[in-house]
């Protein structure tokens, strides 16, 4: 679980986009972006080489 004052304040770091928390796959995903960004003991890692690229499915469900 992410703090949500927390969340209101993270941004993607390539696109500058909000992020959106998916709990149940522990990731912050960024539409504009298309990445997800992990998150580890409650820690997001806000690191583009970390991130994983969403397939189209994905995006479109965002």
């Amino acid at each position: 679980m992410i703090d949500p004052n927390l969340l209101d304040i993270l941004v993607c770091p390539v696109s500058k986009a909000p992020l959106i928390y998916d709990e149940q796959r522990a990731e912050l995903k960024c539409k504009a972006s298309g990445l997800a960004y992990p998150v580890r003991d409650g820690i997001p890692v806000m690191l583009e080489e970390e991130a994983r690229t969403l397939d189209d499915g994905e995006l479109r469900t965002l």
